[in-house]
């Protein structure tokens, strides 16, 4: 349409470039444009001047021999003031961006090991940023923005890593459990002891209140009833309180026989059995104790 026709429009966010026989006479801006054919004069093209973006995926390995994919988004755009330039200079400018993202990526990551290389991609992507503007800029490019978007190791090496970062969780989960397991022995230790001193404290209670009690009832018998000595006393409170054992023992649902070791005449023998291994449980006692 420009090379038949003396009136054309440029479109917002573009700019025209007008030739004179071939040669670049000047810039058309956004809008009505009048070109004169008949002159020589026709409108060579157009060049866009909004931020275009591209990405570059490259292909490298780190300075631990692993291969890596890293992709750059490189953002840019042609400043009207070298549309000449732009338009004439480069054929394909996409292209030259990526051999330079090619060139820069290539010659910064093999000097840093994998680790690093997703801790420093802002450096990279400064350094690639860094070069296309002393590039770009000669040709009428303006570089905006450069970010390193992604970056891919080999689908082996991402494996090895998960497997290591999960074995590495494992053992940390392994050290929690453990240390909580001791801390709960720990504590059923020191509630099993607690335990069982109070419950031998209750023992010792119980058996200074029979003592006691068995202390009064004696006092009290032989005070009352004339001739009978404590000895008497204590013997038949031992056969009543065994003869109330007894009792307990064959009322039992799952007890029907009980051995007794002894005859029903020998009241004395067992008394006295019973007081020397009442004092015999006693003199152990405090013994321990």
């Amino acid at each position: 349409m420009g090379q038949v026709c003396c009136c054309t429009c440029v479109e917002q966010a573009k700019v025209g470039i007008v030739e004179k026989f071939g040669k670049y006479e000047r810039v058309a801006e956004p809008g009505f444009q009048c070109v004169n054919w008949i002159c020589g004069r026709r409108l060579a093209g157009y060049i866009s001047l909004r931020v275009q973006q591209l990405d570059v995926r490259c292909e490298t390995k780190t300075k631990d021999n692993v291969f890596v994919s890293v992709v750059c988004s490189v953002q840019y755009r042609a400043l009207v003031d070298h549309a000449e330039d732009a338009f004439y200079k480069l054929t394909n400018p996409q292209q030259q961006i990526q051999a330079y993202v090619f060139d820069v990526v290539r010659a910064s990551v093999p000097k840093i090991i994998l680790d690093d290389v997703f801790e420093q991609k802002d450096d990279i992507a400064h350094n690639v940023q860094h070069e296309l503007e002393k590039v770009m800029g000669v040709f009428g490019y303006a570089i905006e923005q450069t970010l390193i978007t992604d970056i891919e190791p080999d689908a082996t090496v991402k494996k090895s890593m998960n497997e290591i970062n999960a074995a590495s969780r494992l053992r940390i989960a392994t050290n929690e459990k453990a240390e909580a397991e001791k801390i709960l022995q720990v504590k059923r230790a020191e509630g099993e002891a607690e335990s069982k001193y109070l419950s031998g404290v209750g023992v010792a209670r119980q058996r200074q209140a029979i003592v006691d009690g068995l202390r009064e009832s004696v006092l009290a018998f032989s005070s009352h009833v004339d001739g009978t000595s404590p000895k008497d006393v204590l013997d038949m409170v031992l056969l009543t309180q065994y003869f109330d054992t007894m009792k307990e023992i064959g009322q039992h649902s799952k007890n029907t026989t009980v051995f007794i070791p002894h005859a029903p005449g020998s009241v004395t023998e067992i008394a006295s059995q019973i007081r020397n291994g009442f004092l015999q449980g006693q003199a152990g006692h405090a013994h321990k104790a």
